[in-house]
């Protein structure tokens, strides 16, 4: 499990926490990621309402902190008209991104007059953390370490960021969050209130403050914890081996996550937001329906096992006997790879340069890879270099002589893919990709802004397998919709796709859903020749955030003449948080304030059937068939062609009999690959 992709801004998250209206221009799942990973991790709102106001101590006493320079502050050195004070956090990606508003607020001619503090009251936040945090963010207000929590309990402070506003005789008039355009999951192209300097300027202004309570956003502060007697369960004994099993993959050096899972001096101070994650099912990240199916890769907990973590933050979150810690979990590579790659391909030669705000259109980069033979991919992992602003990653193979993108586009047909969530995993023994010889790989890349320049370079991994040791070709494919139109407003608008039918008998290895912003929910089910049906995957509460691969524990023999059917649910209404805009009539589009209907699947097919049959599940032409074809007979009519395409449609029906064969679209693509 990766509480790194928590706040996305993963990191996944609960839909109903906000409710607010996202841009679609800076909107980035992974700003996940410490900017590592859009990182804006474990978050949720503080108990404070909105608006009500809370009891104002008749004044708050002195506290005399050392700040990232070591020099001496106090809060009532300095006769000043208001003092803001922001708790605030050395890895919580949040706190990093208001850190360069709180300085540019701090420098305001405006606020000549205010105090600006910083409090760092994380127990595993160094004086160093912070000096290189300052350091980081150009900030030159004290940021102040507050020893023992204390100055954190005097305000009864829970989240970073989270400020307080005082007067000039330090009691406080507003507290909460800085301003509403971060919140779980969702990212505001602009604020929509400013909500500290709105109650700096009315007080400064002599003004009653309107809003002095609003809900802050954060990570749990991480206090020292207070221990309690037990015997039952510590970290060196119990979680630690959790955490091995389900969590360090992801949270260790050179991934993804923000930090390490396996270091009890470090975990101790998160083990409030650990507890918090757990206990609103947001971490582990996993959301298929335990009803259906069985998946090698489900990450979820066991209760017993959340159990284990509610009683070990709840005695203090104690390490216990040293003695007792397992082998450390080793990993052959810095990779999630099961081995050092065979092949690393930098996918530009140079940094690309992301724009601070604005839309990116899909870049498309081509690498040769120099193959002069045929290879067998055996596994693959596409690494961002900077995963705040990259928000996907395809890559295909095509014959160097060739115009197309490759077999399949966004709908199939892919090598690998790097979605938010997606952790690589190599084939099963015998079952691998191929790359023909003289292949040259095209890498489409999405660029989402986040109100900063920012570069990346990422890079692609390959493990190939022995060509002598495969037994079975594994293609990508995909059961699509681009034909549909989501009302504005409508909370639960359907969508459906059947993939093609399997042309030979295939297995089915994976199936990984593709929706945006408006997806609600995805379910596959498999129709047999014979009627029966039987659903494989439901996803009833679908997070954009988290786009996992569900692997079956074993793979799923699909007899010939089977097809997948996937239906899908979208939520176009003020309910979801993450809508861009609830007034509009949402289309098939590439960017994330559009929508997709995409059931992708991994098929498996014996070596002597994968070029007799085109892939098990046909190849581009069926898909298309598969999209268009609405009573079933495996043609497609003028009828059931949109009216943009008849001009098509005619010099397709080559013999003019008003029906279109997959033979007759594969002819005219290769006419159009020529």
């Amino acid at each position: 499990m990766s509480f790194g992709f928590l706040f996305r801004i993963s990191f996944s998250v609960d839909k109903q926490m906000i409710h607010s209206q996202i841009s679609p221009i800076k909107f980035n799942p992974f700003v996940l990621f410490t900017t590592c990973l859009l990182s804006l991790i474990f978050l949720y709102e503080s108990q404070a309402e909105e608006g009500n106001q809370q009891p104002v101590p008749a004044q708050l006493g002195n506290f005399v902190l050392k700040d990232q320079t070591g020099t001496t502050q106090s809060l009532y050195d300095n006769n000043m008209k208001a003092s803001v004070i922001v708790f605030m956090g050395t890895e919580c990606p949040l706190a990093k991104l208001y850190a360069e508003r709180l300085q540019e607020m701090s420098a305001s001619p405006a606020y000549q007059n205010v105090n600006f503090y910083g409090i760092m009251s994380n127990q595993h936040d160094s004086i160093e953390n912070i000096a290189e945090y300052a350091s980081l963010h150009e900030i030159s207000f004290p940021l102040l370490k507050d020893i023992h929590n204390r100055v954190a309990d005097q305000f009864s402070a829970e989240r970073t960021p989270e400020a307080f506003l005082l007067d000039d005789e330090y009691r406080i008039r507003y507290r909460g969050r800085i301003d509403d355009q971060f919140g779980i999951g969702t990212l505001l192209k602009e604020p929509r209130t400013n909500d500290l300097k709105n109650a700096l300027d009315e007080l400064l202004a002599g003004h009653k403050i309107t809003v002095p309570v609003t809900k802050a956003v954060g990570c749990i502060i991480g206090r020292e914890p207070k221990m309690k007697s037990t015997k039952e369960i510590t970290f060196s004994r119990e979680i630690i081996r959790i955490f091995q099993e389900k969590c360090i993959d992801c949270h260790r050096e050179g991934q993804v996550a923000p930090f390490a899972l396996s270091d009890y001096e470090e975990v101790k101070g998160w083990a409030g937001m650990i507890e918090e994650v757990v206990r609103e099912g947001r971490m582990p990240p996993w959301h298929a329906d335990p009803r259906f199916g069985e998946f090698k890769n489900d990450c979820s907990l066991e209760e017993s096992q959340k159990q284990m973590i509610f009683d070990w933050v709840a005695a203090g979150a104690p390490e216990g006997n040293q003695a007792d810690y397992p082998p450390a979990k080793t990993f052959s590579t810095l990779w999630q790879l099961p081995r050092e790659p065979d092949l690393i391909l930098p996918i530009t030669q140079k940094p690309v340069a992301v724009p601070a705000t604005g839309e990116v259109k899909y870049q498309y980069y081509k690498v040769d890879p120099g193959l002069t033979e045929d290879k067998w991919l055996q596994a693959a992992e596409i690494r961002p270099g900077n995963y705040a602003v990259v928000h996907h990653i395809l890559v295909f193979a095509r014959d160097k002589n060739s115009k197309g993108r490759g077999a399949g586009g966004e709908e199939g047909g892919f090598l690998a893919a790097y979605v938010p969530g997606l952790i690589p995993q190599p084939f099963p023994k015998g079952m691998a990709k191929k790359i023909p010889a003289n292949s040259e790989l095209i890498f489409q890349v999405h660029y989402t802004p986040i109100g900063s320049p920012q570069e990346d370079l990422s890079q692609f991994a390959l493990i190939f397998a022995d060509p002598e040791q495969v037994t079975h070709q594994v293609m990508t494919t995909s059961a699509t919709n681009r034909h549909f139109e989501i009302p504005p407003g409508e909370n639960n608008h359907e969508v459906t796709a059947y993939s093609p039918r399997a042309k030979t008998d295939v297995q089915l290895l994976t199936m990984m859903p593709h929706m945006h912003l408006r997806g609600k929910s995805f379910d596959y089910e498999v129709q047999y020749p014979d009627g029966k049906k039987q659903k494989l995957l439901s996803v009833p509460y679908y997070d954009f955030n988290w786009q996992t691969s569900y692997r079956l524990s074993e793979p799923l023999t699909l007899p010939k003449g089977t097809r997948l059917f996937c239906t899908a649910h979208f939520d176009n209404s003020t309910e979801n948080a993450f809508n861009p805009d609830p007034t509009l009539t949402v289309r098939w589009g590439d960017q994330t304030w559009e929508e997709m209907m995409i059931g992708y699947c991994d098929i498996v097919v014996p070596l002597e059937n994968s070029q007799a049959t085109n892939g098990g599940l046909g190849g581009r032409a069926d898909q298309i068939i598969a999209r268009l074809d609405q009573n079933g007979d495996g043609h497609i009519s003028k009828d059931e062609t949109p009216a943009k395409w008849w001009a098509i449609f005619l010099l397709v029906d080559t013999d003019r009999n008003g029906e279109v064969t997959a033979e007759e679209l594969e002819i005219a693509g290769k006419k159009f690959e020529r």
